[in-house]
């Protein structure tokens, strides 16, 4: 689990509504429902309209790396590569079919059944670049849903500011009607300026970065598969792929 986006959601709307009480202010003058109304379903309104379902659901779905973001245990990883190399030297690439049944890791999977199959260095390296590459600009793109809605929010909270304040001028006469119009008109540019630097754009940032990380633990896969093609000596691919460590 992220502890850290936890508390940095905590942290982060406790300053604005704790800034706010030792102000003087209430609680409840930051809470309005029409404005909450107007915030979200607008900025989720032109969200839907840029991107395309695939995109869109790909973004609910990686939405969870924020709290249980996906472990990559990249030395027992260089392990088991190693130890397929082992074997491969030992029984030869065939020797490695047993081991494909077993493998939980479906890019893994494909890289051990290009190796089994006999393929050059090149075409395992080329195939699963492929892939590589094509699932991390889908999750590029779909961690770029929240940077858009971090992007909208703020001016349909714009937009719920001129409605309250619409709705101020034609009450003038109404004096009790006024205070609904302006606490929408502020609470409303609140919600879309809150929202988008306290949530929508730290979120996009913080799944760029697992999409990175999730990334660099492909590229180590791709990087000792082919290095087995390649028959390359254990050691030396222990070595190699011991430098994508360097990080953590």
């Amino acid at each position: 689990m992220d502890i850290l986006s936890i508390i940095g959601v905590l942290v982060g709307f406790s300053a604005i509504i704790g800034g706010n009480l030792m102000a003087g202010g209430e609680f409840d003058s930051l809470i309005n429902f029409h404005a909450f109304v107007i915030v979200i379903g607008g900025t989720l309104g032109a969200t839907l309209l840029q991107f395309p379902p695939k995109v869109f659901m790909r973004s609910l779905h990686i939405f969870v790396w924020i709290i249980k973001p996906e472990q990559h245990q990249l030395t027992k990883q260089i392990a088991k590569i190693v130890n397929w190399s082992a074997m491969a030297r030992k029984e030869g690439l065939l020797g490695l079919e047993t081991l494909i049944d077993n493998e939980k890791d479906a890019f893994a999977k494909k890289g051990l059944q290009l190796l089994v199959d006999g393929n050059e260095p090149e075409v395992i390296r080329d195939c699963m670049e492929v892939e590589l590459n094509t699932k991390e600009h889908l999750d590029i793109q779909a961690a770029k849903v929240f940077d858009a809605m971090g992007g909208y929010s703020p001016t349909i909270g714009i937009i719920g500011a001129v409605i309250g304040l619409i709705h101020v001028m034609q009450n003038l006469a109404k004096p009790e009607l006024l205070g609904a119009g302006i606490a929408t008109a502020f609470v409303a540019t609140i919600y879309g300026v809150g929202l988008a630097n306290l949530l929508f754009i730290p979120i996009a940032n913080k799944l760029r970065a697992h999409i990175f990380r999730a990334s660099q633990a492909r590229e180590m896969i791709i990087e000792g598969i082919s290095s087995i093609a390649e028959g390359e000596n254990p050691r030396n691919i222990e070595l190699k792929l011991s430098g994508f460590l360097l990080d953590k």
